[in-house]
């Protein structure tokens, strides 16, 4: 049997050495091993700091987004942004399992995968569909997973653009349903974006004591404020990091950055209380901007850098939206609607 590297190194084109994520291209055309997964792919769901990039740097066209997306998925042979870094996840239908797959998934299968596309091997065909207002895009392609590449499933009570926002982001939910303790006072900057919201209904259900929403929109505020999960409403500048702090006054105890641009690390060190946690979801964050600064503030707040996975998160998320009525229909108007 042909088995490649159970991470992927096997299809890492350059450098040699390294795993498929760092990896600068990875091989997206030779025949699937005996221990991966060939999937036929529909849609991608793009990570929000990539499409915000992608977007504001050629001026919102869908014609210039498209040629852009297909022209770093033909250089790099995964959809890896280089700006970023980031990528997103897909959903598709499983055409092909290796004979050495052990996991429980055949021909047919749709699934949604959980890892990051910036490791996935994948041609694009064509684009059908660009969706700035969801960070989603319809196309047709192959895509590869490795044996050590997670997926779930697509749930059949939920629809499939529902879905795959939301698994997108489900490790935010997740890591802050770990997080968020009875009693805690709770900022969430990105507050009324999609992996916000949902952080901030899972701290309400786990009885926070003051959750905060921080958003630059009126629309995310708007959002924020239709759930009604949140006890504070603030708009401005996550990037500024003074004001954020003098807006939250008190500090808080655990900070939530969910926010889509680069530039907020100090605003939620500011914001948190010594020896507080933040956890940066965001992928626009510089790790490297987040320990410096927080050194050169004196601040000793333990930081979490934002893991995607967390056993279970899959399941953890979609469960929201089936507790929830007001959030799922607010996740349907935006990802279903007119789709």
């Amino acid at each position: 049997m042909a088995l490649g590297c159970v991470y992927g190194t096997h299809r890492v084109l350059e450098p040699k050495g390294v795993l498929p994520q760092p990896a600068w291209r990875v091989d997206n055309e030779t025949a699937p091993y005996d221990n991966e997964i060939l999937v036929d792919v529909e849609t991608l769901n793009v990570d929000s700091a990539s499409f915000h990039q992608i977007s504001e740097s050629t001026g919102g066209d869908p014609i210039m987004i498209t040629e852009h997306i297909l022209d770093i998925v033909a250089r790099r042979g995964k959809m890896h942004n280089p700006v970023t870094g980031s990528g997103g996840m897909l959903i598709g239908t499983v055409r092909w399992v290796g004979p050495a797959i052990k996991a429980d998934v055949k021909p047919g299968d749709r699934i949604a995968t959980l890892v990051s596309l910036s490791l996935t091997p994948l041609r694009l065909q064509s684009i059908r569909a660009v969706r700035p207002e969801t960070d989603q895009i319809d196309v047709e392609g192959t895509a590869i997973l490795f044996e050590s590449g997670i997926f779930a499933k697509m749930p059949p009570d939920i629809p499939d653009t529902l879905a795959l926002a939301v698994l997108d982001v489900a490790g935010a939910p997740a890591q802050a349903n770990r997080l968020v303790k009875p009693g805690n006072s709770v900022l969430i900057l990105g507050g009324g974006g999609k992996s916000g919201l949902l952080c901030s209904y899972v701290a309400r259900r786990n009885s926070a004591k003051r959750i905060i929403c921080f958003d630059y929109s009126e629309a995310g505020l708007t959002r924020a404020r239709r759930l009604g999960c949140y006890d504070e409403y603030i708009q401005g500048d996550a990037r500024d990091a003074i004001a954020v702090m003098k807006a939250v006054g008190e500090r808080v105890d655990l900070t939530l950055s969910c926010v889509n641009v680069p530039g907020a690390e100090l605003s939620a060190i500011l914001a948190t209380r010594p020896e507080g946690m933040v956890y940066f979801f965001s992928m626009a964050t510089s790790f490297t901007a987040a320990a410096l600064g927080a050194e050169g503030v004196g601040s000793p707040v333990d930081m979490l850098i934002g893991n995607g996975y967390y056993p279970g998160h899959a399941e953890v998320t979609l469960q929201l939206l089936r507790e929830n009525p007001t959030l799922r229909a607010m996740f349907e108007e935006l990802y279903v609607a007119g789709h």
